[in-house]
């Protein structure tokens, strides 16, 4: 007798509760199984959970769940990335502190994850921003301090003269600040940098050993740390035209091929010899005042209007003594890049084309595309970055590209000018170092003290943590640290004398660069990490999270790791074993006529003749269907995760975030889908309620033998759990579901037969029920919890060991061949698997499709080709 329908409501508070109680799901460091970490990104604490957060934890959530029924000891901790802007930007908003505003915050997004059904282990939780965590981000500070990895420094920045802080690149919109609205300058002031530069090469070396993280996130990641070989080169400077006597411009290039292209010289703003031109030549002056303006921001610059200011200064062709080359201010090269310097080819590179295009310097092409007449190719608006032979280069001409940066490289290292050669042979990276000083109060503070008589003084082990007050105001723009009356104004450690706190936070990537060492051992007071735990859990085995976290937070995480190993706290390099990200939540938007949006709960979909129709529910008026966009709340588009578990259950959304598309896609959220998933939870009770009852008549003992049909059912359940157990361990959650469901409708064929069961039978369906339940225990826990109970098993399902997989059931007794005439596909034949190659071609030549492909000709030769095709030649 079915019982009545699965009532999510009041079942998943009571099984989360369960769950606390028992702590099941609390993993102890001095467990002897095998450990298993799994990780998910760690949440910002903005209030409000959103139906992302659901994707992204329910799929750690399933490998948690999975992992610990396979026996291992499993660490699948939760806290908050708790500093940050955003709360301080609340702060002057509402008046409120924040503090307050976020651990109010946490207190909600808890609560809602809780609501989830999340395996968490609770017991390791903290935030970001609590004292007892950044205490030991600043000791490793000043551990990384003493070991040459943290330095002072002098840096170009972009000032926002509004909010008086500096702006990350990213923050600067068309050239303004992304809050305030102001015009960004550029500012020259010491930053606290971090000296990732130190490992450039062991960071893009170590890629290639990451071979369980995406192809994408290994390659974003090699294009940010840029390696490029190339040659230094030593232009001279015409003495007569140099504003201060300068002798040499120093430039880098990947292609010294083109030398004989090269139509101008560019530098930096910031490159000393602008500056000296500038001090001589107040256009110049205010050209370069302008340009910095525009912030520091590659991408701004990339897309920014190529100008220059032509400073009269020549450089000196390194293989023509007679050929000057004009010297110009531009702004498109960055101090950071190389030298601050260039020479300019523009036959080749785009920019440079489109440089003299403007200030018509003209361009002579010198490598020419196979096939190409040398006499009659030219360069106009595109430039040609492909391969080729020399053109136009003197002693280079029929050259590949390759043999002649060799032949200038040869000749340039010889070449002597002083004690130097001209040129030189070097490796370039990208990656710059990690600038973390940050002008605002809601971060962890740096631990430094500034002494008038001492400099830079770190401030004492027994003096950490370096705690923020609380009594600050935010009425005066810029950093509230600043402005308190009390808090920075310290004595030295040296001397004794009067001195100042560091003022600057730390940017808020340092605190999520090294979280996942901490949840090993956050009870440890007195240390970062406890080593000798932290190297028995790390690295994390699975890391899950968004694509948009690719390169930064992946690439300072390895970063620290290794400074962290450079100082002792732990003793591995790279933090993240496999690494997976996962697609985002995506929704088709809604528009009124007036061109205001609606969200989704406003709105009825309506499906008829015309196809599908949204109405506002309020008045019944038509409502403009958009394209699917990702979820954002400007465009109202959201859907929010306590409506779907309030109406729902969390086990429906759980199912259909994890059954509508390959995790590493975008899902597309659909009311339809969703009911879908709904209908199957009921369609799963009934299901095992059915079963229990056939079950109950089932034999105590395993029948010595099974017959045709429970044997059938026993095939659908072990290959069952093996697709679904391998499916897991790949992340292939859609694929698993799809499995889950053709083996419930392998059950339910056999329960709609409605005749009292054989004893084999019934065996074998109460079997096939508790592998069903433990199938979907992982992404459906709550319902899984009340079939255990009903199917009469003890404990817990989410503490039950996963089953085993009878591997002689996984062998198929026939097989399906495919069948070709004359190499054509006309269909398939199953034949048991131990047919001889006679009775193979008797049922090929039977086949209907067969005969009428033959019309009638006779069969010359059938080529059976064991396992997998027949072919007929006709």
């Amino acid at each position: 007798m079915t019982a009545e329908r699965y009532n999510a409501r009041e079942s998943e508070p009571r099984w989360q509760a369960t769950w606390d109680q028992k702590a099941i799901f609390a993993s102890k460091n001095d467990d002897p199984r095998p450990k298993y970490y799994v990780l998910e990104m760690f949440p910002y604490p903005s209030g409000r959970i959103h139906i992302g957060h659901v994707r992204n934890y329910t799929l750690g959530d399933v490998l948690a769940r999975f992992m610990r029924a396979r026996g291992f000891n499993v660490l699948h901790p939760m806290g908050w990335d708790a500093f940050g802007l955003p709360a301080e930007n609340a702060a002057i908003e509402r008046k409120v502190a924040p503090k307050a505003w976020t651990y109010d915050n946490i207190a909600a997004m808890k609560k809602q994850l809780r609501s989830i059904g999340l395996s968490l282990d609770w017991s390791r939780e903290f935030a970001t921003c609590d004292p007892s965590y950044y205490k030991h981000q600043q000791k490793m500070f000043l551990d990384m301090l003493g070991a040459g990895l943290a330095e002072r420094e002098k840096r170009k920045l972009n000032w926002d003269p509004v909010d008086m802080t500096v702006l990350a690149n990213e923050q600067v919109i068309d050239g303004r600040g992304w809050r305030s609205g102001a015009v960004v300058e550029q500012r020259e002031m010491s930053q606290w940098v971090f000296k990732i530069t130190k490992y450039s090469q062991e960071l893009l070396e170590a890629l290639d050993g990451l071979d369980r993280w995406p192809d994408k996130v290994r390659l974003m990641q090699r294009n940010w740390i840029g390696r490029s070989e190339g040659l230094l080169i030593r232009f001279a400077l015409d003495a007569a035209t140099t504003p201060a006597g300068e002798t040499e411009l120093k430039i880098f290039t990947t292609r010294p091929d083109t030398l004989f292209g090269a139509k101008f010289m560019a530098i930096s703003a910031d490159h000393p010899l602008a500056q000296a031109a500038a001090a001589k030549n107040p256009k110049l002056a205010e050209f370069i005042a302008d340009i910095k303006k525009i912030g520091t921001a590659q991408s701004i610059i990339d897309t920014a209007e190529k100008q220059g200011f032509d400073t009269g200064i020549k450089a000196v062709h390194p293989f023509d003594p007679s050929w000057k080359l004009p010297v110009y201010v531009a702004n498109f090269v960055l101090m950071e890049y190389g030298t601050g310097a260039i020479f300019g080819c523009p036959a080749h590179d785009q920019r440079d084309l489109d440089f003299v295009n403007k200030y018509n310097l003209g361009n002579v092409p010198v490598v020419c595309p196979e096939g190409q007449d040398p006499k009659t190719f030219v360069i106009t608006d595109v430039a040609y970055d492909g391969d080729g032979r020399m053109i136009n280069s003197r002693f280079l001409d029929g050259m590949t590209i390759d043999a002649a940066k060799e032949e200038v490289a040869k000749r340039l290292e010889s070449e002597l000018r002083g004690n130097a050669p001209v040129g030189e042979r070097q490796v370039n990276f990208r990656l710059r170092d990690w600038g973390i000083s940050r002008q605002r109060y809601w971060g962890c503070p740096i631990p430094v003290i500034h002494c008038p008589k001492c400099d830079v003084v770190p401030v004492p082990d027994d003096q950490l943590p370096v705690t923020l007050p609380e009594d600050v105001s935010f009425d005066k723009p810029g950093n509230a640290l600043d402005h308190h009356p009390t808090w920075k104004h310290v004595s030295c450690p040296k001397c004794g004398g009067k001195a100042v706190r560091e003022t600057d936070t730390m940017d808020t990537f340092v605190d999520s660069s090294w979280y996942f060492a901490r949840f090993t051992d956050p009870w440890n007071e007195t240390a970062p990490t406890t080593p000798a735990v932290a190297n028995r859990m790390m690295p994390v085995d699975q890391y899950i999270g968004g694509v948009e976290h690719a390169i930064l937070h992946l690439l300072y995480s390895r970063f620290f790791t290794r400074a962290m190993k450079a100082t002792g706290h732990i003793d591995m390099s790279e933090p993240f074993a496999g690494m997976f990200t996962q697609g985002m939540v995506v929704h088709e938007t809604y528009q009124k006529a007036d061109g205001s949006w609606v969200t989704p709960a406003e709105v009825k979909i309506e499906v008829g003749g015309n196809g599908r129709r949204a109405v506002l529910l309020a008045t019944g008026e038509d409502v403009e269907i958009g394209p699917i966009e990702k979820m954002s709340k400007s465009k109202k588009n959201t859907v929010d995760p306590d409506d779907i578990i309030a109406s729902y259950g969390a086990d429906v959304a759980r199912w259909f975030m994890l059954s509508d598309s390959p995790p590493d896609r975008d899902v597309i959220w659909s009311d339809e889908r969703v009911q879908g998933a709904a209908r199957f939870v009921q369609r799963l009770w009934r299901l095992v309620n059915e079963s229990a009852e056939i079950g109950k008549a089932a034999p105590a003992a395993r029948p010595a033998t099974f017959g045709p049909e429970a044997q059938a059912l026993r095939k659908a359940a072990h290959g069952a759990l093996d697709k679904v157990s391998s499916g897991i361990e790949r992340l292939h959650f859609n694929v698993c579901l799809a499995h889950i469901r053709e083996f419930a409708n392998a059950l339910a064929e056999v329960l709609a037969k409605g005749d009292k069961p054989a004893p084999d039978v019934a065996w074998a369906v109460k079997e096939a029920a508790t592998i069903l339940v433990q199938l979907f225990s992982p992404m459906m826990p709550h319902l899984a919890e009340e079939c255990w109970v009903v199917l009469g098993q003890r404990g817990l399902v989410s503490e039950a060991d996963w089953p085993q997989i009878e591997r002689d059931l996984l062998v198929e007794d026939s097989v399906t061949l495919v069948v070709q005439v004359n190499g054509k596909k006309r269909g398939d034949v199953t034949v048991p698997r131990t047919a001889q190659n006679a009775e193979i071609e008797a049922a090929v030549l039977a086949l209907d499709a067969v005969k009428a492909a033959l019309d009638g000709k006779p069969v010359r030769k059938v080529i059976v080709v064991p396992m997998r095709i027949v072919n007929v030649v006709g």
